[in-house]
């Protein structure tokens, strides 16, 4: 089943963000690898600068979702104000889906 996660920065963290981004991405690297990634990226402030992340991976529980999440070395460093999980079904655009299906 696929967890979403919709993460908020908290206030005046962009410098650990910019800081965590490359152990960040290598984390992001080896769930891809390992078939438990379905997408990730930021969300971006007016200024164009990221103001949370969202996250969606691959698990068999709710519980199981959260653990890989916390080893993300952006909740590891305290980036996240809030981390909301929850079970998402991907209907329309999924990769590997039949056209007009």
């Amino acid at each position: 089943m696929l967890y979403a996660a919709l993460c908020t920065d908290k206030p005046n963290a962009l410098q650990i963000r910019l800081d965590t981004r490359p152990t960040h991405l290598a984390y992001l690297e080896e769930l891809n690898a390992a078939g438990k990634l379905a997408l990730a990226g930021p969300f971006l402030g007016e200024d164009g600068k990221p103001t949370g992340s969202l996250v969606v991976v691959e698990a068999e529980t709710l519980d199981a979702a959260r653990a890989i999440l916390a080893e993300d070395p952006y909740a590891k460093a305290g980036l996240f104000a809030t981390v909301e999980v929850k079970a998402w079904n991907w209907t329309v655009n999924k990769p590997g889906a039949a056209k007009g299906a």
